[in-house]
């Protein structure tokens, strides 16, 4: 039985905590439940959390940019692969067999190579054909075999009717003469002078009906004369009703313009493809473009969606795209109530802390797991720097017992440990606006206002005012064509425990202002949009309140 998979995920732009989150509490649901447990993220990985990643040696959880329902979603019917060889009569058994309408051919390699359905083997039967059919479909004699359910006495089984017509052999032997021809494939009875004359007449094939065999004489002619002779018990009229069906399906299978998807495409997008054509079946593919299963209409009304468990954010404007579209088991969290929608009740674990990883640190404990050295490295890390190492306003007690704590499992001193993360952080040579403004990036619905806000937090401060003189002009050119209403960006020092505060937008400034009070001697506010913001390091518990509050003010 296959294991559900449950992909779990931070917010777009991830920092530490994000992925950490992800990967601890992954470990954790593997070791207490039945099922896949996948560590996710939504964006790239920043410079922190790539030194925290390495410092560890854990391999960086895989990119999905977006959870939407995808073929490989939903459980396909896995209708095998058939032969192109294989009888009319052999594709109708199989689809009776597996209650399907359509049979995908495929070869060896996996490719497929046409598809035949029931209302391509109704066609063939309604419409008339020339007694040359049979040889113009290149038709195996095994296929003649199977479907007259006969018995091969001389010739072999694997060699072609490729030439020449069906004829039943009714008449006299006088008469044969005049319409048999060399290389027709005779249907005849138990008289020895019928089949002695089929042979001299040069016919590729003899079927002898109704259960009559073959003499040695006329077996030694037709081996002479290059003959195969195959016997039934069935009459010539059956013989001659069920000859046709043993044409091989690619002889009228479609073969070209076929639809077909991909396990990877979405349903939303296929869905549209599948309402303006009429077929009830379309063949899946893998990325290498070998045959999986066949999709239906019926397939759609099962579509679930991925199970996701969020991480570090509730709120649908962080979440990784296509969120609306999954199956939400979970969110584990410290930030604000956001604006996501499930599908039905959830378990919701939101604390007021410092860090989501103190929360998975938490349960590791309630569910009595013991906690691996590297996933404890990797949980005190997004600690440290969710805290700025239990210096931020949003740490608590609790986060300072769980960081010490992991730090003596990982083996780490915290206070040198912190410095490295930090400065490596800060190293932002070589960065482009964009990457360092997406770095950490969250938006937010603020009532009827949406805003965006960006943080850096560097040792460092002469780099903090070169960046804040080079995004100041970029966020403003962003923001013409942004959906946000005001976009503002935290340049935080992180040992002076101060913010400089890029303000973009109209009345942007102004709700700053408003929000944190501003008075004279408290903050600096010079021309060029950016507020001095004393003591603010928190986008979470100090920023992003004190703005809830001056919209409604």
């Amino acid at each position: 039985m296959t294991k559900l998979r449950t992909l779990i995920m931070g917010h777009k732009n991830p920092d530490t905590d994000s992925i950490c989150a992800a990967i601890g509490y992954a470990d954790l649901k593997s070791k207490t439940e039945e099922g896949e447990f996948l560590p996710r993220r939504a964006g790239e990985i920043n410079e922190e959390t790539k030194f925290v990643l390495n410092y560890f040696k854990v391999k960086p959880p895989k990119l999905t940019e977006s959870v939407k329902t995808q073929v490989k979603d939903v459980e396909i019917k896995h209708t095998k692969g058939v032969d192109k060889n294989i009888s009319f009569k052999k594709a109708w058994g199989l689809m009776q067999e597996l209650d399907v309408v359509t049979l995908p051919a495929v070869n060896s390699e996996g490719d497929l190579e046409g598809i035949i359905s029931v209302s391509d083997i109704a066609n063939s039967y309604m419409n008339i054909y020339d007694s040359r059919i049979l040889a113009k479909a290149n038709t195996r004699y095994s296929n003649i075999i199977e479907t007259i359910e006969g018995t091969l006495v001389v010739g072999d089984d694997k060699a072609y009717f490729n030439s020449g017509k069906v004829v039943v052999a009714a008449a006299n032997p006088d008469m044969m003469e005049y319409y048999i021809e060399k290389d027709d494939l005779v249907i005849l009875g138990n008289r020895y002078e019928m089949q002695l004359c089929a042979i001299e007449m040069g016919a590729a094939c003899i079927i002898v009906c109704e259960g009559a065999g073959a003499s040695m004489t006329i077996k030694k002619l037709a081996k002479d004369h290059g003959t195969t002779i195959i016997t039934t018990a069935y009459d010539t009229f059956t013989v001659a009703r069920l000859i046709n069906q043993s044409m091989p399906i690619n002889y009228f299978m479609k073969t070209e313009n076929l639809i077909t998807f991909e396990n990877e495409d979405y349903l939303d997008e296929i869905k549209e493809v599948m309402a303006t054509v009429r077929h009830r079946d379309f063949p899946i593919l893998d990325k290498n473009g070998k045959y999986l299963g066949m999709f239906s209409r019926r397939n759609l009304l099962g579509a679930k969606g991925k199970r996701v468990i969020m991480v570090d954010h509730n709120e649908k404007s962080q979440a990784v795209d296509g969120i609306e579209h999954a199956n939400v088991l979970e969110i584990i969290d410290h930030h604000r109530l956001g604006t996501v929608e499930t599908i039905g009740p959830v378990y919701f674990r939101n604390q007021p802390l410092g860090c989501t990883s103190t929360i998975i640190y938490q349960m590791y404990h309630e569910k009595g797991v013991e906690i691996p050295k590297q996933i404890a490295g990797l949980l005190c890390s997004a600690i440290i720097s969710d805290t700025l190492l239990f210096r931020s306003p949003t740490c608590t007690e609790v986060d300072k017992a769980a960081g010490l704590d992991l730090a003596r499992i990982a083996g780490i001193d915290i206070e040198k440990y912190a410095n490295q993360m930090f400065a490596s952080a800060s190293n932002l040579t070589g960065k482009t606006d964009e990457q360092i403004f997406h770095q950490d990036y969250k938006t937010f619905a603020l009532g009827k206002i949406n805003i965006g806000i960006g943080q850096i937090s560097s040792l460092n401060e002469e780099e903090l005012s070169d960046i804040e003189n080079r995004l100041l002009p970029f966020l403003v050119k962003l923001h013409e064509n942004s959906a946000e209403d005001m976009m503002f960006f935290m340049l935080t020092n992180i040992l002076e425990q101060s913010t400089r505060l890029i303000c973009v937008g109209s009345g942007a400034m102004a709700l700053v202002m408003k929000s944190f009070r501003i008075e004279e001697g408290v903050y600096e506010i010079n021309d060029s949009g950016v507020i001095e913001l004393a003591s603010v390091v928190s986008r979470k518990k100090q920023l992003v309140p004190s703005l809830v509050i001056g919209i409604q003010m």
